[in-house]
């Protein structure tokens, strides 16, 4: 059977993990006492407490507010411009923006928020820049931790998004296009009418991978704001890490864990179903 050992490996690395985390998420696992030696099987326990929880519901409220500004809206609509702005300028240009684009993605997750946080603190880079023009720049990090984040994430991830569809528009033939232009459409008639639809496979992938890569985001935010101010920029994966590690909660951490992972997976199945293409 030649897919056994893919089939093996996804067994070993992807289904395990999962179980064993769902496992853990109906016990009462903790970091550190009695019952980190021997947790009990406590069922739906974590599940009903997190979801009668203002602050669970708070956090997904924020987890989807970030992966729709951020990856749905952000890293896709920008990566799409960027893309078809590099097809009409020209080569040298193309190669400037297309490594300064890169380059932020390319860096380490722990580097660009680092980068960020320096930014955007009170007395960073970017409210040193307003002071020069005579503004007075507001404490980013605290007045407006979500937007922070938010751009943050567009500007690491927009890269991926904008080689994605960079590859898929040059796979759109110049015939057709010309053909359109000749019966009269427009320059954003055909993008709507003919180049869309000709790469829905790539935007499928590309919203599917962003939206998955953007929902784990946990390093970008937790250095840049720790969650807070409060609970304020708190997402799911902050969340979990809050309980499990500073609350030693392990088994309702990972309840919060689990519970992302189907949004996740419900996310998935809706970029499927929705935007599954046509059988050419």
């Amino acid at each position: 059977m030649p897919l056994a050992p893919a089939v093996a490996l996804m067994a070993v690395f992807l289904a395990g993990p999962i179980a064993y985390a769902l496992y853990g998420s109906l016990t009462n696992a903790a970091l550190s006492g009695y019952r980190a030696a021997a947790p009990e099987f406590v069922g739906l326990e974590n599940y009903t407490r997190l979801l009668s929880s203002s602050e669970f519901w708070d956090a997904a409220w924020l987890t989807l507010l970030f992966v729709g500004a951020s990856a749905l809206v952000g890293q896709n609509v920008l990566g799409m411009v960027v893309a078809l702005l590099l097809r009409v300028c020209s080569k040298p240009l193309r190669a400037v923006v297309g490594a300064l684009v890169v380059t932020a993605w390319v860096l380490p997750e722990i580097v660009a928020a680092f980068t960020l946080y320096a930014l955007f603190a009170t007395e960073g880079t970017l409210n040193a820049l307003l002071t020069r023009l005579g503004l007075t720049g507001p404490t980013w990090l605290i007045t407006f931790p979500m937007l922070v984040v938010i751009l943050a994430n567009v500007w690491r991830g927009t890269a991926f998004s904008m080689l994605v569809y960079g590859a898929a528009l040059s796979e759109v033939p110049d015939d057709v296009q010309e053909a359109a232009a000749l019966d009269g459409a427009t320059r954003t008639q055909r993008f709507f009418r003919i180049t869309l639809p000709m790469i829905r496979r790539a935007i499928s992938t590309n919203l599917m991978l962003t939206t998955l890569q953007t929902l784990g985001v946990f390093t970008l935010i937790w250095v840049m704001t720790g969650g807070g101010p409060g609970t304020s920029s708190s997402t799911l994966p902050v969340l979990a890490y809050q309980q499990a590690f500073k609350f030693a909660q392990i088994g309702y951490g990972t309840a919060i864990a689990t519970v992302t992972l189907l949004i996740g997976a419900i996310f998935a199945v809706v970029y499927i179903k929705v935007l599954k293409p046509e059988v050419d």
